[in-house]
């Protein structure tokens, strides 16, 4: 009870300022100073309310957080603190607690598997909390150790979460959360399994061994609830894209998109979960990957249709490009859809591959989000024509908030090279030297 009814405040709470913000445009404030402390105070009680909850409701807040550079800068500026601070902590279970949960996965002489345990958690997530220990052969190690009750509040955060999400939506222009909440339900299962996540990290640690741009930390011993694996140092991505160096953003937006395309062909998954609270860069400057609870099994690698269908709409060759989306289900039968005009909507997604090099910001995923969103221009009605086969949705997720987050950094990346390298099928012409 004490959950739902800190989500109900998300509403109530909405309403409580929109009746503030009325009485003070009355009393003669002016409507942008309103309208500015509305959205404050907003940011303030939503994502307090999801990272006290945790669960499924702060999962929704950290899926939401990746989209936060497409935002109009008057909507995004009080949210941006709120969301970085949501990606990266939140409130821990107390050392009593922890014990408990020590000793029913791994019997009462748990801590004879440690030399050294700190019962403080270095970093608190959706659904368990991180601690820094040495394992009994002197290995550094991180102990990811499991809420208790974490499923059934799962659950029960994201049906709540489902009443409010009309509302989030319109403090959030141009997000679809539906979809969102949808995907997240359908993994959660997944996710509450530490052992599905020991295997899957298994699996990238295996195909990124060795690698000189990409780190994953073995996995030690695990089991449903608790998950040890090697301790990694680095700078989060969070705290890149709040103060680092252009050299720093630049680097780690390189690895980050090169990992994000490379893993499906080297380890037949997909890391489902880019948000920047999983990946550091390491001090010898690799990228270091964390949490791989969500992933997509991808045995044959990222689908071939991917590939051939990029280097249709950098031909410039409308009537293929449409066909090959009927093909795989993009647009359905039946439906309508000028080929050119279609092309011209796929066009900002495409233009960061029609150089060797782009720059990915803040302005440039607005002025996306702007082209796709407004209801004023054809290319909406070309969206609201276009389907997203189930096989595709967390591709699709994948991709736009990787994008999200190269935006968030500020990135400079060559990512015609690294699509060319790692997507399937893709047979990019040359670049348009004029």
């Amino acid at each position: 009870m004490t959950r739902a009814a800190k989500l109900a405040t998300l509403p109530l709470g909405y309403a409580g300022r929109a009746a503030l913000g009325l009485g003070k445009r009355v009393g003669g404030k002016p409507a942008e100073a309103v309208a500015a402390e509305m959205q404050a105070r907003a940011a303030t009680q939503l994502f307090t309310v999801l990272g006290e909850l945790k669960g499924g409701a702060m999962k929704f807040g950290q899926a939401l957080s990746i989209f936060e550079a497409a935002w109009p800068e008057e909507a995004a500026a009080p949210y941006r603190a709120m969301l970085t601070k949501l990606q990266d902590s939140a409130p821990a279970m107390p050392p009593a607690r922890v014990k408990e949960v020590m000793a029913a996965e791994f019997g009462p002489r748990w801590r004879r598997r440690f030399l050294d345990f700190d019962e403080t958690a270095v970093a608190a997530a959706s659904i368990g909390q991180v601690h820094r220990a040495t394992w009994r052969d002197g290995r550094d190690v991180a102990v990811k150790i499991q809420y208790p009750g974490a499923g059934k509040a799962l659950l029960s955060d994201l049906s709540n979460v489902s009443k409010v999400a009309r509302l989030a939506t319109s403090w959030i222009p141009g997000i679809d959360i539906g979809p969102i909440l949808e995907e997240l339900r359908g993994r959660m299962s997944e996710e509450l399994d530490y052992r599905l996540e020991a295997s899957a990290q298994k699996a990238f640690a295996k195909g990124f061994e060795g690698d000189p741009n990409v780190a994953v930390p073995g996995v030690i011993d695990g089991t449903e609830r608790v998950l040890v694996t090697e301790w990694m140092d680095g700078i989060p991505l969070s705290s890149i894209i709040a103060d680092g160096t252009q050299e720093q953003r630049d680097l780690a937006g390189t690895h980050y998109i090169e990992f994000l395309l490379d893993a499906p062909g080297r380890c037949g998954l997909l890391h489902a979960d880019p948000h920047p609270g999983n990946f550091r860069l390491l001090e010898d400057g690799r990228l270091g990957v964390l949490d791989f609870g969500a992933v997509k099994h991808l045995p044959g690698g990222l689908p071939d249709d991917m590939g051939r269908l990029l280097t249709l709409a950098l031909d410039d060759d409308a009537g293929a490009t449409l066909a090959g989306l009927r093909e795989i289900g993009f647009v359905r039968d039946g439906i309508d859809v000028d080929a050119q005009r279609l092309l011209d909507y796929l066009q900002p997604f495409i233009d960061p591959l029609r150089t060797d090099t782009f720059h990915f910001s803040r302005d440039w995923i607005r002025d996306v989000f702007a082209h796709i969103n407004d209801p004023r221009k054809p290319n909406y009605a070309v969206g609201m024509r276009l389907n997203l086969p189930a096989e595709y949705l967390l591709i699709h997720r994948v991709w736009l908030g990787g994008i999200g987050v190269l935006c968030q950094l500020g990135a400079t990346v060559p990512g015609r090279a690294k699509v060319a390298a790692h997507i399937p099928g893709a047979d990019l012409p040359p670049v348009d030297e004029e």
